[in-house]
């Protein structure tokens, strides 16, 4: 928005001065001059109420002008007593038959154009109080929901999500309550999505659920910034509200898509299952903390492990929840355990980079070099909101590796396909990183780590 300057009312003020001095120094031309002079004074007066406007826009610091609305209604009103006073003044038009005359015609039109005044009337007052700008998602008279489109004197212009365009009155949308997506912050909005679950189920636990499946929602929608929080209990049910930020209403049908379709998929990920007309969801089984042999069977790492081995594992491994914020593990560090993420969510860090370079979720394993070659931790990992994971250490991998030194094999295929994965995945494009080790390398690390070179 330009800043006001007095250069055009200047031309017109000029036009004005000069008319009504021709109308006094020239009586020949007084009539020119007088019908020149009085549209001239219409021209200013027009002029000087753009620059009011103009100026009370600037010094609110609005981010668009009033509207072209305003000043027209202004324009043609001056026009219209410089009409009046042009009859009245330069043709000497008797007064009371003009006025007379003008009444009767007004009442008449008004009445017939009532609705359609009320409409003009109605968007003037919208255009300067701008409830809603084109580009902002609203819902109005009717239910009449769109993103706006157009804005004229009578009507305003929305388009639905579907794509169907509404055409409506301006003065329905001012006597009727008027709903605004796009006015906050960035033009963000806060949904929610209800989601029951049993009452037996321990709060922490559903909230870790909750809102790791928000954050794994965010990768694809960013910006979710999401929260839960405990609305009802009853009947045995617990009323959770998930909720979430929307950056475009036109978009909110896919992005609360996007959130259910991960709070179903954490769910069942941690055995819970749809029941019930009610959309109740309960627990299968009733325990408080995830089921250790049942995560490591759907691992990829422990593939060739027999059942009975990741049984001996699960029974050695102990749940660890760790609070938002808290540091699992440290970059640089040295370490001799693995981990993996029954619940919540964890950030991966390093030092070369600022942001968080990846989103751990439920079912991820880290720290799998430390473990199985001794290196130190390459990244350091942090608890983007409350988590738990199982610990794996040496002391129990060492027993099973030594029975069956060909799990080995598979344990550094697993690595190398890894390491090659967060290689590419956590340096910033264009990037030159360090080579992944090979898999015989890492074969070889591995044998002498846990002393199975004589196997």
């Amino acid at each position: 928005m330009r800043q006001p300057s007095l250069r055009p009312v200047l031309g017109p003020a000029a036009l004005c001065a000069s008319a009504f001095a021709l109308q006094a120094l020239a009586p020949g031309a007084a009539t020119v001059a007088g019908v020149a002079a009085w549209l001239g004074l219409a021209w200013t007066a027009a002029r000087v109420f753009d620059l009011l406007l103009l100026r009370a826009a600037w010094a609110a610091r609005r981010p668009l002008p009033y509207p072209r609305l305003l000043g027209d209604l202004v324009r043609g009103a001056c026009f219209g007593a410089a009409g009046i006073a042009i009859l009245l003044l330069v043709f000497d038009r008797p007064a009371l038959g003009l006025v007379t005359t003008s009444g009767v015609a007004i009442a008449v039109v008004g009445f017939a154009l009532r609705n359609i005044i009320s409409d003009l009337f109605s968007g003037l007052a919208l255009g300067i109080d701008a409830p809603y700008r084109i580009g902002d998602w609203i819902e109005t008279a009717e239910g009449s929901a769109g993103r706006v489109t157009e804005l004229s004197w009578r009507t305003t212009r929305l388009v639905t999500r579907d794509g169907v365009a509404v055409v409506v009155p301006n003065g329905l949308i001012a006597a009727h309550r008027l709903v605004n997506w796009g006015a906050g912050e960035g033009g963000r909005y806060r949904a929610t999505l209800r989601v029951t679950l049993d009452a037996g189920l321990p709060p922490a636990r559903a909230r870790r659920l909750l809102l790791a499946a928000a954050l794994d929602a965010g990768r694809r929608w960013p910006g979710l910034a999401p929260d839960v929080l405990l609305q009802d209990l009853a009947e045995g049910q617990a009323t959770w509200l998930l909720r979430f930020g929307v950056a475009d209403h036109g978009r909110e049908a896919a992005t609360r898509d996007g959130v259910a379709e991960a709070v179903l998929r954490a769910l069942q990920g941690a055995g819970i299952a749809p029941a019930g007309p009610l959309r109740a969801l309960r627990r299968a089984p009733a325990t408080a903390a995830p089921d250790a042999a049942a995560l490591l069977g759907g691992l990829p790492l422990f593939h060739d492990f027999s059942a009975a081995e990741r049984q001996e594992l699960a029974a050695a491994m102990r749940p660890l929840t760790l609070p938002a914020g808290t540091a699992v593990v440290r970059e640089g560090e040295p370490g001799e355990s693995l981990f993996v993420l029954a619940e919540g969510a964890l950030e991966v860090r390093v030092a070369a980079v600022e942001a968080a370079v990846d989103l751990l979720l439920p079912g991820a394993v880290f720290g799998e070099m430390s473990l199985l070659t001794g290196q130190p931790r390459s990244s350091t990992v942090l608890a983007a909101s409350e988590a738990v994971v199982f610990e794996i250490g040496r002391a129990q991998l060492d027993p099973i590796l030594r029975r069956r030194p060909a799990l080995a094999e598979g344990l550094a295929a697993m690595m190398a396909a890894r390491q090659a994965h967060n290689a590419a995945a956590r340096l910033p494009a264009g990037a030159a990183g360090p080579q992944p080790a090979a898999r015989g390398e890492l074969l070889r690390r591995l044998r002498i780590f846990f002393s199975l070179e004589h196997h």
